[in-house]
């Protein structure tokens, strides 16, 4: 356990300190500049910097080296030995003696440890590839979500826009009618009031617009002294009303999703320490092997006393466990505990997926209904406002009645466009569970 827990503190260290080195480096490369990015571009950028993400391929690092380590268990070690002694007595004077060697060993059996441990661990650098790509996909769908809201922002700005230029001009017209005594100051005053309502309407959705952006940025961890923006693409519009089936997109996410896989291998791995620990009962049998020389001051000339002393020692070491106070009947039922863990983990996350998968269908199926009425709505909510417009030019129609027809528009504008983002949002997830890439 501590050594894990060790390897996990030292994985997150060297992420912050890349982090935020990282981060300087943006600074220095990217401070006060201007950039505007589609969303190809931002999700690019995001899988690149994301801090989360990063923090997954140094432990995906850790688990390739932990696989090496293991591999080379099956070489033999080589270490080397020396020691030199000096003394010194009243009749003699000075002597000296050193004695240096070479020793090796190699594992030849331990109840097949060393190769489960391989397979063990090569599972683990697939896991801690797959960890990474379950980050992708995450961040993928918060970066759309939030691009998203920015386009849905941008375009409630342009009929915003719009709503107030045409108010401008009513106003204008009234005021010229009020001059020459056509009208009454009320009707006047009461479009004025619409006009700043409209004004609020259009700095309330430019605000808007700078926190979505903002947000964005914060997801992308770009330096705050950049100037971003979007790129808002030629037309957006709702998808076809196409859905493909739930059982199909349900089948497709339980083959390929990366966090299904990673519950498959989680309860390969589980098995796979099982085999280990069950490796405590077994025999094991190692080969080692020696050579070793030294000499003595007063016994001879050096170099004829290392040939004389040279030694060469071989042989086989035989390890039987008989009694171990049960500390491998524990390992073994702690192993198989773990097992179970990891097929109730592997459930979860396959149930926990297909709800997923169908929350996403269920969205979609909803927002393409509230979408499709919501277009109905605006068709006619336009034409009666068109119709009010014109009525209140040449006087047909009151103040009143025609602000209650130009408000009911403004209501149906602004849900028809959140309908229509929505739409898309819950396709694209919905797609993007089906294995379709994120594109706009």
């Amino acid at each position: 356990m501590m050594p894990l827990l060790k390897k996990c503190c030292f994985t997150l260290i060297i992420a912050f300190v890349t982090g935020c080195f990282k981060l300087f480096a943006q600074d220095s490369t990217l401070i006060g500049a201007t950039i505007q990015w589609d969303l190809q571009k931002c999700i690019e950028y995001a899988r690149k910097n994301n801090i989360q993400i990063n923090t997954l391929q140094l432990s995906q690092q850790v688990s390739q080296q932990e696989f090496l380590l293991a591999k080379a268990a099956r070489l033999p070690n080589l270490s080397g030995t020396a020691s030199q002694n000096f003394g010194h007595n009243g009749a003699s004077g000075f002597s000296a003696n050193g004695n240096y060697g070479l020793n090796s060993s190699v594992t030849l059996y331990n109840g097949n440890y060393i190769n489960n441990n391989i397979l063990q661990k090569n599972l683990e650098v697939q896991s801690a590839n797959l960890s990474v790509i379950q980050q992708e996909n995450d961040i993928t769908l918060q970066i759309t979500q939030a691009y998203l809201a920015v386009l849905l922002d941008k375009e409630s700005i342009i009929y915003n826009t719009d709503l107030l230029n045409t108010t401008k001009a009513q106003v204008k017209l009234e005021q010229q009618r009020y001059d020459v005594g056509a009208v009454a100051r009320k009707d006047l005053i009461q479009l004025q009031a619409q006009q700043a309502t409209d004004q609020f309407t259009l700095i309330s959705s430019q605000n808007l617009e700078r926190t979505d952006l903002i947000t964005l940025k914060q997801l992308l961890l770009l330096p705050t002294d950049i100037h971003f923006d979007v790129v808002k693409p030629d037309s957006i519009a709702a998808p076809a009303n196409v859905v493909s089936p739930f059982r199909d997109a349900e089948q497709t996410a339980l083959q390929n999703r990366p966090e299904v896989k990673n519950g498959e291998l989680g309860l390969k791995i589980a098995q796979y320490s099982v085999d280990l620990a069950n490796a405590g009962y077994k025999p094991s049998l190692i080969a080692g092997g020696s050579i070793g020389t030294g000499y003595t001051t007063g016994q001879g000339d050096l170099f004829p006393q290392f040939g004389n002393n040279f030694n060469q020692q071989v042989g086989i070491t035989l390890s039987v466990p008989i009694f171990t106070r049960r500390v491998v009947k524990t390992q073994v039922e702690e192993a198989k505990i773990n097992v179970k863990q990891a097929e109730l983990n592997l459930k979860n996350t396959r149930t926990t997926l297909s709800q997923e998968v169908e929350r996403a269908y269920i969205n979609v199926q909803n927002a393409q209904s509230q979408y499709d009425a919501a277009n109905e709505e605006l068709k006619f909510s336009k034409e009666s406002y068109r119709i009010a417009n014109e009525q209140l030019k040449v006087s047909a129609t009151n103040t009143v009645d025609f602000l209650l027809v130009k408000n009911q528009f403004v209501q149906a504008e602004q849900a028809f466009v959140q309908a229509k983002y929505n739409a898309l949002l819950t396709m694209k997830i919905y797609d993007f569970y089906r294995g379709v890439p994120i594109k706009l």
